[in-house]
């Protein structure tokens, strides 16, 4: 029997990575899972901040929809940042971005400043994404690049895990509308619900993060080499423009068009159903099991983890563009049997399924856009496509709120099925990537 010491062992690959590597895989896995649990705090708070402000289903999702339209430039800032000054300081701006602007909506006296907060987090959860997948792509060898991508984005179902925790045991044991008067910056608040604020507070935490990334972390060598390059002038006309341009340059502007509507339509899929998640499970339009509802989150995102973690596995083994698809398509006939789901154990049967497959196809983008776009614009390529197409995704959480509002969660949900449908489509339209070298050209 084969076992992690023989050479033909399933995990006999792990004593081909370095220290470097690993420590490249810990940094990008935890500032991922931090992200996660930062972003979907508030997919549990959103029923309490609704009553505290008096907010319709609508209203909630669209306010989500801000963080998720401003991670588009978050993505591109930070896609830049990371091709000029390194994928190790974007990942470190990125991090303490979204964690300090997470504690502070804490502090929020009404909508407006709750919106400028969320806005800000946007901006540094994109910039993470950009920085983090490119910072392991770039290090790790390229017959192991699916894995470590995969293994990577299981760490959003981590995050989505530790925050139906924190919601779990923090949101409940504290009364909706009791009034505190906590005076910050001058202002005076008072008949506010502590509950989500307390969640929102423990946000700022991934920010001692960056302590262990700026100790221990260096720059791949791919990076290094093209920045030397570039400083000297060597990478050509084309290299040497401006990175945002190069990607729409016409060598690059097919991949940059289909990776964008890509994760367009996989995250439209993706929040539709994972935003309203916890309420379908909580509310009486729903499963209606109350917040205690929330710790059925967990089920469903063990199976995210493994999913995320296959797919690396698999597309090593038979290409990203096959699994890809599988993973979408599979995904679009499980939601349909979730949305109408009415007990708690179809949720139990059918969940870890919808975290596995529903999650999983995330795997993908990381490893297909790195081999598809050069060197010299990859951070500004990944961090535009990925994040353009999030902030597009923010129709989502409204649209999918609306739906639910008039025709119940059935509807709403089963209507991810069809931009799943046709996010498999085109992901055929890419070219099959495995086990590509990173070029600088």
């Amino acid at each position: 029997m084969s076992n992690g010491s023989s050479s033909t062992g399933l995990f006999s690959w792990v004593r081909e990575i370095n220290s470097d590597q690993w420590k490249a895989f810990y940094a990008a896995l935890l500032g991922w899972t931090l992200d996660a649990m930062d972003l979907l705090l508030f997919a549990f708070a959103v029923g309490s901040i609704g009553k505290v402000f008096n907010l319709s289903e609508f209203w909630v999702g669209a306010l989500f929809s801000v963080t998720l339209f401003s991670s588009a430039f978050g993505g591109a800032i930070f896609g830049i940042i990371s091709d000029y000054i390194g994928r190790v300081r974007a990942l470190t701006y990125s991090i303490l971005l979204y964690s300090l602007f997470t504690g502070i909506s804490a502090f929020a006296p009404n909508i407006a400043f709750l919106l400028v907060c969320r806005l800000f987090l946007g901006l540094g959860m994109g910039g993470e994404w950009a920085s983090g997948e490119v910072l392991v792509a770039e290090a790790w060898p390229k017959e192991h690049r699916g894995k470590v991508i995969g293994m990577v984005q299981s760490g959003w179902g981590i995050g989505y895990i530790l925050a139906a925790v924190l919601a779990t045991l923090i949101i409940p044991n504290f009364q909706e509308g009791v009034t505190y008067t906590i005076p910050i910056l001058g202002i005076t608040m008072d008949g506010i619900d502590l509950g989500w604020r307390i969640l929102f507070l423990v946000g700022v935490l991934p920010a001692f993060l960056v302590f262990y990334i700026r100790r221990n972390l260096d720059e791949p060598e791919v990076w290094k080499k093209t920045k030397e390059m570039r400083d000297k002038g060597e990478l050509g006309e084309k290299g040497q423009a401006f990175t945002l341009k190069q990607i729409f340059a016409p060598d690059l502007i097919r991949y940059t068009i289909t990776a964008t509507v890509l994760t367009s339509l996989c995250m439209i899929a993706y929040w539709g159903l994972y935003f309203w998640l916890p309420q379908f499970l909580a509310s009486e339009k729903g499963i209606g099991l109350d917040t205690k509802g929330y710790i059925w989150i967990i089920p469903i995102n063990m199976g995210a983890f493994i999913g995320c973690n296959t797919f690396g596995f698999i597309s090593d083994r038979f290409g990203r563009r096959p699994v890809f698809v599988a993973y979408l398509l599979t995904m679009a006939v499980l939601v349909w049997f979730f949305g109408h789901a009415t007990t708690l154990r179809e949720v139990l049967i059918l969940g870890p399924f919808i975290g596995f497959f529903g999650t999983g196809f995330y795997s993908g983008f990381g490893a297909i856009f790195s081999e598809i776009f050069p060197t010299r614009a990859r951070g500004t390529a990944q961090g535009f496509c990925y994040n353009v197409g999030r902030g597009v995704s923010a129709i989502a959480p409204p649209m999918i709120g609306f739906l639910v509002s008039k025709y119940g969660f059935a509807t709403g949900l089963t209507t991810v099925s069809f931009f799943a449908v046709a996010a498999a489509i085109v992901v055929m339209t890419l070219p099959e990537t495995k086990g590509k070298a990173l070029d600088i050209e």
